[in-house]
């Protein structure tokens, strides 16, 4: 479900100490009903044995094929265009965050990590059109439950990575946020089983 930027802005997470430079997109929440205060690596564990590109939706698929032979034709994800020319937000982290991040399970995905805490995460990917984190964060639902928000910062590449937003802009919200949805939320209900096919046989 797509919530307010104020659901992400007001809560006292630690990634607001150093990134004023960035703006909120977006934000979403994933409903993982049972979820508890301290099942947050749960949580992310899970994400990351769903993680599988090949079996997106079709539509989904499409749009990240047409996304990544444009990076190729016009030179928006080359090393250069990327964490290079912006740097790192690991190198703005406080001394107690900046460690953190070498805890994390290595993800599939392009995103890089940039800190792990008990109850929030952020990751981060940059090319030549945007500088963009993956904020999520577990957050208490009020009926003793808990569950994951998603809110995506960026800071785009001038005129044209503004105008690159805005024309995905209906993308996000009409295929790939609600492919995210279902695939996330599956996720958490199939964890055991996930996370069970995960783990090495003794």
């Amino acid at each position: 479900m797509r919530l307010p930027r104020s659901a992400h802005a007001e809560r006292p997470w630690r990634i607001h100490e150093f990134t004023p430079d960035f703006d909120i997109e977006d934000v979403w929440s994933y409903r993982t009903p049972g979820a508890g205060p301290d099942d947050f690596p749960v949580m992310l564990d899970a994400l990351r044995a769903v993680y599988d590109p090949t079996r997106e939706p079709a539509a989904v698929r499409l749009l990240f094929a047409l996304r990544w032979k444009l990076g190729v034709l016009f030179g928006w994800d080359t090393p250069s265009a990327g964490l290079e020319r912006v740097g790192s937000l690991r190198e703005r982290l406080p001394r107690d965050l900046a460690e953190t991040a070498e805890r994390a399970t290595p993800a599939a995905d392009p995103f890089s990590e940039v800190y792990l805490l008990d109850d929030e995460a952020a990751r981060e990917l940059a090319n030549k059109t945007v500088h963009t984190i993956m904020h999520l964060g577990w957050v208490p639902t009020g009926n003793g439950e808990y569950e994951l928000r998603l809110a995506a910062l960026v800071k785009p590449n001038g005129l044209f990575g503004r105008l690159y937003m805005t024309l995905i802009a209906p993308f996000r919200y009409w295929i790939v946020y609600p492919a995210l949805t279902r695939r996330w939320e599956r996720a958490w209900r199939e964890r055991e089983h996930l996370l069970a096919t995960e783990r090495p046989h003794a």
